[in-house]
């Protein structure tokens, strides 16, 4: 019987995420191997107006690395407020505030279920209300953060990673998926213009996003891609001079945030957090 439709409490529901999770990747080894997957199909209208939700580690607003993370981007997400930027050597303050646009707009965190338009029939409370459960079954992650080059942009990455990290984004997006519309096709086609592996694209069509399950990477993202290698060493040694303290120190992730964009380009603010573990 699958975990999901068993009669666990919710004390055992960490192990079911564990055990999806591996059937998940079982599942995209097989579509590697060309065996047939069912997929949902796509809208045939548009699904992209009205705003979107993501599900982030976010740290806690009083914590150095949100600190830290909202200077070096120039915008807190969660009171939605402009900040001064450090100041860099051989980088003027105009050149880093180009190279952060980005990442800004989407405020300092590390995606776990990408942004997606909710399902017609589910609300914003139904989604707050299934990620505070999500987090009250969830322990709290101890970890090391250092600023690495993850394909040609800046972003704090675990110096090691760990499988409670991916399990944890895994969850999110398996057990919130039924709140998230179905992508348009149109959409797709702009995930796809990057070029995507076949794994990669199996996930596109399962879960709306190609980077999920076995493609996910922790990171919290510092730039956009720097195509300069000399400039992208100039900032990476910046970050380690702003991060210092972050980097030496152990951190936690230890809670789920919920983001919203308005609309399209506007700047994603948290709505909800929840701690790992309690749920409060």
């Amino acid at each position: 019987m699958p975990c999901h439709k068993s009669g666990f409490y919710l004390a055992r529901r960490a192990a079911c995420v564990h055990e999806n999770f591996q059937d998940m990747v079982v599942s995209r080894d097989f579509a590697k191997e060309g065996a047939m997957v069912e997929f949902p199909q796509p809208l045939d209208g548009p699904v992209e107006s009205g705003p979107r939700y993501a599900i982030y580690f976010a740290p806690a607003p009083e914590s150095a690395l949100h600190a830290q993370g909202s200077s070096w981007l120039g915008r807190d997400s969660i009171h939605d407020k402009a900040l001064d930027q450090p100041s860099i050597p051989d980088m003027t303050a105009d050149r880093l505030r180009e190279l952060t646009i980005n990442p800004r707009r989407y405020g300092f965190h590390a995606t776990l279920k990408p942004p997606f338009h909710l399902k017609p029939g589910t609300s914003l409370d139904d989604l707050l209300a299934a990620t505070r459960a999500l987090a009250r079954v969830h322990a709290p992650i101890d970890t090391e953060l250092a600023p690495r080059h993850l394909s040609g942009f800046l972003a704090l990455m675990q110096a090691r990673s760990r499988t409670e990290t991916r399990a944890l984004a895994a969850a999110a997006v398996s057990e919130l998926d039924r709140f998230r519309a179905l992508p348009s096709e149109s959409e797709l086609e702009r995930r796809r213009k990057v070029g995507l592996s076949a794994a990669q694209e199996t996930l596109l069509q399962r879960w709306g996003y190609p980077y999920v399950m076995n493609e996910f990477r922790f990171h919290m993202t510092l730039s956009h891609r720097i195509a300069d290698e000399a400039e992208a060493v100039i900032l990476r040694d910046a970050a380690l001079a702003h991060f210092s303290t972050v980097i030496d120190t152990r951190q936690s992730i230890d809670r789920l945030a919920v983001f919203r964009e308005d609309a399209p380009g506007s700047p994603f603010t948290q709505v909800g957090q929840f701690a790992l573990g309690t749920g409060e």
